[in-house]
């Protein structure tokens, strides 16, 4: 290399340097200010309202559970359409009833199909039939078709998250219509949360359930709370979890907001269901605000060590001593970047 482009690199090369130190400690301040962000969760209890968030945070997680569910064979690159989950009821002898279901959507593949899916914590006792019905046939409403005074109704593929599995849950729920017309009867499948292991959650994509995997322990937080040797183990399968999420996140299976989103709300749920259990709080608890922290403080870090890259990148445009290629080595950025800004200097 001649003298006078070695000057150049070593020139661009201090540079970047100089830049990289200045934004470190601005990092350095964003990480300071890094801290937990709590869901609103004031729409019912925590566990709707984290099966909520995740559903209207990383959307595309909804498709292998209704595949699993259904039987469906969607391949994550279909439209979804969410619709408004309020819905006022007309009760007798009472004022509107506000009814807000979970989940009510649409997927978009060779044909549109709705769905409509609920989270629940409690024992089966008859009345969430009732609930889910109510729900089903507003939904129905909203989006029926009036032609020549015959009213036309497509009522959603139905299903329910169990998260606890008790021994009256049964494996499905049945809806049995009696209509003047017939008779008209359709399954209401259950997806039983506790009966997924972790190799089954990830070979089937079912990341959606991870911030409830916790209840597949439930029955074990108090030996998990009194024996360390059990805590240790609870926490090694967490971490277990972190690292998979770690290497679909490199894969580029999942993006690094799914991923925070995933290890944060697993955290909401944690502290909700181990409030009596104080060691197992601090041990799994602790451990996932740390992988959140983490998390954060390393895209924070990558954001603004891309934004230095750029920024020395536009210098060098401005000096216009070295060519695309040179600037592309000096800024690390890649030939591609490097023109993209070029081509942004010159508009």
């Amino acid at each position: 290399m001649e003298m006078g482009n070695f000057i150049k690199i070593l020139l661009c090369k201090f540079i970047l340097f100089g830049t990289v130190k200045i934004l470190e400690f601005t990092v350095e301040k964003w990480y300071d200010k890094t801290t937990k962000h709590r869901k609103d969760y004031s729409m019912g209890n925590i566990y709707d309202g984290v099966f909520r968030t995740i559903l209207n945070d990383c959307r595309r997680l909804i498709i292998p559970i209704i595949n699993e569910i259904f039987g469906e064979t969607y391949t994550g690159e279909e439209e979804i359409r969410f619709f408004p989950n309020e819905h006022f009821l007309d009760q007798q002898n009472e004022a509107d009833k506000e009814r807000i279901t979970d989940t009510n959507f649409t997927v978009f593949g060779e044909m549109p199909k709705k769905y409509h899916i609920e989270c629940e914590s409690s024992l089966p006792d008859g009345k969430i039939m009732i609930r889910l019905f109510e729900y089903d046939a507003q939904i129905a409403l909203d989006e029926g078709e009036v032609t020549e005074e015959i009213l036309t109704v497509t009522f959603p593929n139905t299903a329910v998250l169990y998260l606890r599995t008790y021994k009256k849950t049964p494996d499905k729920m049945k809806y049995v219509i009696v209509a003047p017309g017939g008779t008209v009867q359709y399954d209401v499948p259950i997806m039983k949360v506790q009966t997924y292991s972790l190799d089954d959650i990830f070979e089937k994509g079912l990341l959606m359930l991870i911030p409830f995997y916790i209840f597949s322990h439930e029955k074990g937080l108090p030996e998990y709370n009194s024996n360390g040797q059990k805590l240790e183990e609870l926490k090694a399968e967490y971490q277990k979890i972190l690292e998979r999420l770690d290497e679909l996140e490199q894969q580029g299976v999942i993006g690094a907001f799914d991923k925070r989103t995933i290890i944060e709300l697993s955290g909401d749920v944690i502290k909700e269901i181990a409030q009596k259990y104080e060691n197992v709080q601090k041990g799994v608890g602790d451990m996932m605000s740390g992988a959140l922290i983490e998390t954060s403080a390393r895209r924070l870090k990558n954001e603004a060590e891309n934004e230095t890259k750029k920024k020395t990148a536009l210098r060098m445009l401005k000096i216009g001593k070295l060519t695309i290629e040179e600037i592309a080595e000096c800024s690390e950025l890649s030939v591609e970047e490097v023109e993209q800004l070029a081509g942004l200097q010159t508009v």
